[in-house]
């Protein structure tokens, strides 16, 4: 990495996930006590770098003359995830693709569709592709949150999630950081479920551990500051939460 965040460049991102839109470097600057020039300069030298990549506009398709939006849960070749995840790119209606370093579930795929009949078009041309596709599903609606970390320091609280997306029916799939004093710190996944720490209804599909990405299994021991990925098929979040999280009121 040829390029080192400072204090200034982590407010400008943090502003940026915050609002985009609506925020000026002249407001950034007054936030972190610079001028706007400095801002423009780093915010210009964190593009170039290719840290900040684009401004996307967050849109609701079903709100777009009731287009729908699937999820696609895939599998790929380690060797040849890079150049799918490209191909599927090229896909009409595909408009996202997360690339995981597991070895399964590793493609995630997010496309819109005016109708089912569209959406079943692109499964079709995913699966032409050469990409397994494992599961799929109707996306609700989908959330965003700024790094706290990035952020003054009074913005930043106990609630560490970071990406959420609801799923058709009540599931959804929450991001989140462990917290040292939480719950299933300490304990395998197997023990967690065991000791009701987690419910049967939440399955941890990713765990990112400093600069690894692991696959869980059962005898996984989840570690603090671990970035989880918890499929909760039930949509109880709060208990999700509860089993990452420290407990306020514990001594």
């Amino acid at each position: 990495m040829d390029y080192r965040l400072d204090e200034i460049d982590r407010r400008i991102i943090y502003e940026l996930m915050r609002d985009a839109r609506n925020t000026s470097a002249p407001t950034i600057a007054e936030e972190v006590n610079v001028s706007p020039g400095t801002i423009r300069n780093r915010i210009s030298q964190l593009e170039e770098h290719d840290i900040i990549r684009n401004y996307t506009a967050e849109i609701d398709f079903e709100r777009a003359d009731g287009h729908l939006t699937n999820l696609y849960v895939c599998n790929a070749p380690v060797s040849e995830r890079n150049a799918l995840a490209q191909e599927a790119r090229a896909v009409p209606g595909v408009i996202n693709v997360r690339q995981l370093m597991t070895g399964r579930r590793n493609l995630h795929i997010m496309a819109v569709g005016e109708d089912t009949e569209q959406l079943r078009r692109i499964t079709r041309a995913l699966s032409r592709l050469g990409i397994e596709i494992e599961d799929e599903t109707l996306v609700e609606s989908e959330t965003h949150s700024p790094y706290t970390s990035f952020g003054p320091e009074e913005e930043i609280s106990t609630n560490t999630t970071t990406d959420f997306i609801s799923l058709a029916g009540d599931a959804n799939v929450v991001d989140m950081t462990v917290e040292a004093d939480a719950p299933i710190v300490g304990h395998t996944l197997e023990e967690a479920v065991q000791n009701d720490i987690l419910d049967d209804d939440s399955l941890v599909i990713a765990i990112e551990r400093e600069d690894r990405v692991l696959t869980p299994h059962g005898t996984t021991a989840i570690q603090p500051d671990d970035i989880v990925t918890v499929l909760s098929r039930s949509g109880d979040t709060d208990q999700v939460l509860e089993a990452f999280i420290a407990d306020e009121a514990a001594p």
